[in-house]
């Protein structure tokens, strides 16, 4: 009984299987970043600031998601 009371009282994880799907698209989203950062001319900056602002959403997004493991 005690085992199972010192079980129950331990920090659960909160991993699932969406994080991975996260941790890809924040990867995708840099990616499509510096692809468009490195076009010359830089023609589209509203896709270039979009993206960087995704990106930091989703940066923020993961730090917590990873935080919490």
């Amino acid at each position: 009984m005690f085992l199972a009371e010192t079980v129950a009282g331990a920090v659960e994880s909160t991993y699932e299987h969406f994080d991975i799907f996260m941790l890809v698209f924040t990867i995708l989203i840099a990616i499509g970043l510096v692809r468009l950062l490195m076009h010359r001319p830089r023609k589209n900056v509203l896709a270039i600031g979009f993206s960087t602002v995704s990106l930091l959403i989703f940066l923020l997004a993961d730090y917590k998601m990873i935080s919490g493991w």
